[in-house]
């Protein structure tokens, strides 16, 4: 990948709504060079998309954990995620190494509601969980090293 491309990702990954305008002035590149880097990236599937990013607790889901899973039954076959899918609950999954198999990202309500999501996992995939419970975030959501000056 091209040096100007990742200046591009860089200031895209700190601020995904900067203007092609205010692109081209980082990048020293002109406004249409910009739009087209940016379309090819997005072309590529490096870009996936632009979102907003919300305040949990301003959108009534103060409550952050961490839920590991791993199969009650080891023979049975690996679709976890095919079958969490559906539970909007869940922000995140990833596969990890280690004895769980799966690490979730939750955001609820309240611990009864963590609660009732548990169970909900539990049921759907047929897993046994290991939930930790976020008590603050000093940060998250950092981008990832993409230039020079990042790393």
């Amino acid at each position: 990948m091209e040096e100007i491309d990742r200046q591009i990702l860089a200031s895209l990954a700190r601020d995904g709504r900067m203007s092609f305008t205010d692109l081209a002035k980082e990048t020293g590149l002109s406004v249409s060079a910009v739009h087209q880097r940016v379309r090819r990236l997005q072309k590529r599937g490096v870009v996936k998309g632009f979102t907003a990013q919300l305040d949990s607790e301003q959108i009534g889901l103060p409550l952050t954990a961490f839920v590991s899973i791993k199969p009650i039954d080891p023979a049975a076959p690996d679709d976890a995620p095919d079958r969490l899918t559906g539970i909007t609950a869940i922000e995140a999954c990833h596969s990890v190494a280690g004895e769980e198999s799966y690490i979730l990202k939750v955001r609820v309500a309240s611990p009864n509601a963590l609660e009732n999501l548990l169970q909900e996992i539990r049921a759907a995939a047929n897993v046994a969980t290991r939930t930790t419970v976020v008590l603050s975030t000093p940060w998250e959501g950092r981008p990832p090293p993409l230039t020079a000056q990042d790393a």
